[in-house]
């Protein structure tokens, strides 16, 4: 598949133009982490905290800072001193860029993989046509993506390296090696323990799948439980948590290590608000306080205690609303999580319905999580490139989810250049996925309508250029900056969660109806 190869490659070289881009804080806190693994013994990692981004993922992603900084010394050995914070010299700025550029390689294979194995041309003479053969749209869509793009090469993270492991554990799943999608998936948890967000959807899956056998006419067989099959299974996932976790046990610092993993006093939301439930929970408490002051219902001064969007990460309370517990948003998470475990345990459809099961479990993480990320938003938009070659409404919630889920992300970045940049990757992107899935789908268009969609959402997805116009030039020359200086993150973000949220509900329609179908017809 020499256009795969060529597709890999431009995405390469358009990722090393980006190595000047703008840098968020997460680059210094990556730089950091290097010097903390380099420059301290493992039994000191979780306890240092000379900068105050201290090290707060799993074990397995401290090991691969370590191994890293043994390259880094090469290009910069001041990048490893504890005491250089915000450190940046040209040659860090390389070191770390490339490191990126190089670990998305794995992601690169896993891509590969997933379509020689799982997707199949519609016919021979489109094979190397990469607006009409499923298997290249699918590799560009998830290679050139543009989440992937602007969060990992400019605003830095490994996000493309952790899906990589992802989609290689999902390959194994649609292979039968259920042993090995195991093992991926449980190294993958312990290099970023956000994947816990679609570990549900991987133990209800492989313990049916795995340990059971279906009857003749689809349902479980009880008898067959292998209790083997099951030991087996278990020593895969208990073996790679130990090789993390098993030396800071042994050290008694599990504690403290889980402390670092989960530190719940960071608040319900992010700074800007993920365009999700609780961010439609915190406008409507604004809201209402607002109303209620000039009602004089309630005092002016609980007005100063409802200021959530201050660009903080810190705790607060809600005024008219409930305020809302780690405790609360994970119950709920559970809960919504739960219809789509059922269906996944009793009436399951393959590899197909693992992975719209993953993409239920990370909605609900996302919708109702505890300080949920926006960069989030990825766990759920890269599963479901995986289906969107197969029923046409999956086809058509994508184009909304990702086109809405892309555009939230525009918050991360404000500089000049980095404006232009995101605006054409974003238009491009967008443009090469309507025009390929409307293709493949055979979507009829209408009056303002997109391809595959209905006139309202298409209306609604045009909505995003009047926002982006009053937030990016509107409001600050309305002189708006002093006076409501987060009022475009508060628009954008209850814009985009109104958005995300009607793809949720019409997801989880689609595969609860599904499931009835197939229940009348058994």
């Amino acid at each position: 598949m020499a256009v795969f190869w060529a597709v890999a490659g431009i995405v390469t070289a358009f990722k090393l133009l980006l190595i000047p881009s703008y840098r968020s804080t997460d680059f210094e806190v990556h730089r950091n982490w290097l010097a903390i693994t380099y420059s301290l013994p493992f039994d000191q990692w979780y306890r240092e905290k000379t900068s105050e981004w201290t090290l707060d993922y799993p074990p397995l992603f401290a090991w691969f800072e370590f191994y890293l900084s043994q390259l880094a010394r090469f290009f910069d050995p001041n990048m490893l001193v504890l005491s250089n914070l915000n450190y940046a010299s040209e040659n860090t700025i390389l070191f770390q860029r490339l490191s990126v550029i190089v670990a998305d390689l794995l992601y690169i294979y896993a891509v590969k993989q997933f379509v020689s194995k799982c997707v199949k041309a519609k016919k021979k003479e489109d094979i190397e046509d990469i607006f009409v053969n499923p298997a290249l749209v699918t590799a560009v869509l998830l290679i050139a993506n543009f989440g992937l793009f602007i969060v990992d090469h400019i605003h830095f993270q490994y996000n493309g390296f952790l899906s990589g492991m992802l989609l290689m554990s999902i390959v194994r799943i649609y292979e039968g090696r259920n042993l090995e999608a195991a093992f991926w998936f449980s190294v993958l948890l312990n290099f970023k323990h956000i994947y816990l967000y679609i570990a549900p959807a991987y133990f209800v899956y492989l313990l049916r799948y795995h340990c059971f056998a279906s009857t003749p006419d689809g349902k479980l067989s009880l008898r067959s439980f292998s209790l083997s099959k099951l030991f087996w299974l278990g020593t895969v996932v208990i073996f790679v948590f130990m090789v993390s976790f098993g030396p800071f046990i042994y050290m008694g610092q599990l504690e403290q290590v889980l402390t670092r993993l989960f530190p719940f006093k960071r608040g319900l939301c992010h700074a800007y608000w993920a365009p999700n439930f609780w961010a439609l929970y915190n406008a409507f408490d604004k809201a209402a306080t607002i109303v209620g002051v000039r009602l004089n219902l309630l005092s002016p001064e609980v007005i100063p205690q409802a200021a959530m969007t201050g660009g903080m990460v810190q705790e607060y309370s809600h005024t008219v609303l409930p305020s809302v517990s780690p405790l609360a948003t994970m119950v709920v998470t559970l809960l919504a999580m739960l219809p789509a475990l059922i269906q996944m345990w009793t009436n399951p459809k393959g590899p197909a319905g693992f992975v719209r099961g993953v993409v239920l479990c990370a909605f609900a993480s996302f919708m109702f999580g505890w300080h949920v990320h926006e960069k989030a938003i990825l766990l759920i938009i890269l599963p479901m490139i995986l289906l969107v070659f197969g029923k046409q409404r999956d086809a058509q919630i994508f184009l909304v989810l990702s086109t809405i889920g892309h555009y939230s992300l525009f918050p991360l970045f404000f500089t000049p250049f980095e404006n232009f940049t995101k605006v054409l990757l974003l238009a491009t992107s967008t443009i090469y996925t309507f025009l390929t899935l409307g293709s493949f789908h055979g979507a009829q268009r209408g009056f303002l309508q997109l391809p595959l969609l209905t006139t309202p959402e298409s209306v609604y997805l045009s909505g995003i250029v009047p926002l982006q116009v009053y937030s990016s030039f509107l409001h600050p020359f309305l002189g708006l900056e002093r006076r409501l200086p987060f009022l475009p993150l508060l628009l954008m973000s209850v814009y985009c969660a109104v958005g995300v949220t009607y793809c949720w509900v019409k997801f989880y329609k689609l595969s609860w109806d599904d499931k009835t179908k197939k229940l009348k017809t058994s």
